[in-house]
C-alpha cells in the first residue's frame, strides 16, 4: 500500500473550521456580555421608572399639604363666624360653604383630630394651658385651635387645655 499524499485542502477545512469555532465562541461570550448588560440596564431603568413615579407622587403629596395647610386658616375662620352669625339670613349659605370646603378637603384626606375627653398625646396635641377642674389630670377639657390630619399625618396639633387636679392648696403668685 501506497503513502496517502498530504492533503494540503484537508488540513486548510480543518484550520478554517478550527478558526470559526474560535469566533462562534468569541461572538457567543460576547453576546452572553451583552445580554447581562441589557439585563442589568432594564432592571436599572425600571428602578428609575419606580422611583420617579414615587417622587411625582410625593411632590403632588408635598403641594397638597402645603395648599391644605394655607387653607386651614379659612376654614378656622369659618368656624369663628358661624356662632356669630346668629339668625342672619346668610348664615345657611356661609354654612353652605363651609361644608363643601369639608367635604372636598376631607376628600384629599383631610380629617380633624378629635380631642375632647381624651388623654393628651404629644403626637397630636399642642397644651397651651391647664384648668383645675375635677376631670382626671392630662384629660383634654378645651379645644383652643382644631388639629388636622392629612391622610394620617398631623399637619397641624390641636391646641388644647388640659385638667388639672383642683386642690384646696394654693400655687405659686404670679402677680
Amino acid at each position: 500500500m501506497a503513502a496517502e499524499p498530504d492533503d494540503p485542502a484537508g488540513a486548510r477545512q480543518t484550520g478554517e473550521i478550527e478558526q470559526l469555532k474560535r469566533e462562534l465562541e468569541e461572538m457567543t461570550h460576547l453576546a452572553d456580555e451583552r445580554l447581562e448588560q441589557l439585563k442589568y440596564l432594564q432592571a436599572e431603568f425600571d428602578n428609575f421608572r419606580k422611583w420617579s413615579e414615587k417622587e411625582k407622587g410625593s411632590m403632588a403629596t408635598r403641594a397638597n399639604e402645603a395648599l391644605i395647610k394655607d387653607l386651614l386658616v379659612i376654614l378656622d375662620d369659618f368656624e369663628q363666624a358661624l356662632p356669630s352669625l346668629g339668625e342672619e339670613e346668610n348664615r345657611e349659605g356661609v354654612g353652605m360653604v363651609y361644608r363643601k370646603m369639608q367635604k372636598i378637603l376631607a376628600a384629599y384626606g383631610l380629617e380633624p383630630i378629635v380631642c375632647m375627653g381624651k388623654k393628651v398625646d404629644p403626637t397630636l396635641h399642642d397644651v397651651l394651658c391647664k384648668e383645675q377642674c375635677e376631670g382626671e389630670p392630662g384629660t383634654i377639657v378645651g379645644e383652643i385651635e382644631k388639629g388636622y390630619r392629612l391622610k394620617s399625618k398631623v399637619i397641624r396639633p390641636s391646641k388644647v387645655m388640659v385638667a388639672e387636679n383642683a386642690s384646696g392648696e394654693e400655687g405659686e403668685d404670679n402677680g
